[in-house]
């Protein structure tokens, strides 16, 4: 009987600890939640600060996104010091033509102190590391004369060496497609395959145009090679005074605008569908970014 007792009387102080101990559980994930959540208020309340400013700085009709990578962010405000800010921007129109391009400007090691960043000062923040860039869509690009009398304009990337000989490798293993790139390094030039449909003699026929894009100051600079017919799986190599008559209607300036804080492009790169020019800065400051030596 003495058991009996004995186990009656331990059972109700087992249940009151365990309440205990929830009670504890949810008190601490509520104070982790709220914990969190001023976090993430105080990190959109800055995002919110440095669009506005960046809008002014990049010369936009709305805010960016602007995102604040790293968790938390409070641990990065206290210190005034962040790993690496983005803004972006889509939809952005150049001139009278481009209606379509996307900006994107990546911030490394910046330091804003947080009464200057709460208070929009901008003049106080600094960059340590600058990238900005600039992408253009085939959509885009479509519309720059003389490039309006190619109809389904198509952009790829293409090795320089396929542009300018139509030999060796495209980088997919396809030595006649002339897709794709083998160029492992970035630069002032690269080059790419513009197709689509041209009428030709009463005709409606595929075309492939391999072009050298060289970038000059803000601009990039599209010069035709040479030209194919035909499609993805079989082409024909175009008579060179057909190519002569033809090649025009693939040559191009365009005026890409100026890349964000206006930074100096000094890259240029294809991808399927787009076209991008980069620049680099070091040590600058947001509201008077400009190149670094």
């Amino acid at each position: 009987m003495s058991n009996a007792v004995v186990t009656r009387q331990t059972r109700p102080s087992g249940r009151r600890k365990g309440r205990r101990a929830r009670k504890i559980f949810v008190v601490l994930v509520v104070f982790v939640g709220l914990l969190v959540g001023a976090d993430f208020a105080a990190a959109a309340f800055a995002e919110h600060t440095v669009s506005q400013k960046a809008r002014e700085q990049l010369g936009l009709a709305d805010d960016p996104a602007v995102t604040i990578n790293g968790f938390p962010f409070a641990t990065q405000a206290l210190s005034g010091e962040y790993d690496h800010i983005t803004v972006s921007a889509e939809g952005v129109p150049v001139q009278d033509t481009l209606r379509d391009v996307a900006i994107r400007a990546d911030l490394r090691d910046v330091t804003a102190p947080l009464s200057d960043l709460t208070a929009g000062n901008m003049e106080a923040i600094t960059i340590g590391d600058l990238e900005g860039q600039v992408t253009l869509k085939a959509s885009d690009i479509s519309r720059v004369e003389p490039l309006t009398n190619i109809e389904n304009l198509r952009i790829e990337p293409a090795s320089e060496e396929y542009v300018r000989s139509g030999e060796g490798s495209d980088g997919t293993g396809d030595p006649d497609s002339g897709s794709g790139s083998t160029d492992s390094e970035e630069g002032s030039t690269a080059g790419v395959r513009l197709s689509g449909e041209a009428q030709i003699a009463g005709e409606r026929v595929e075309i492939f145009a391999f072009a050298m894009i060289e970038l000059d100051g803000t601009a990039i600079r599209i010069t035709p090679q040479r030209l194919q017919f035909g499609n993805d799986r079989e082409t024909t190599v175009v008579p060179r005074e057909v190519q002569e008559a033809l090649l025009p209607n693939f040559e191009a300036d365009i005026n890409t605008g100026e890349l964000p804080f206006t930074v100096t492009p000094t890259t240029v790169k294809v991808d399927p569908g787009s076209i991008t020019i980069k620049g680099k800065a070091s040590n600058v400051t947001f509201s008077g970014a400009s190149a670094g030596q």
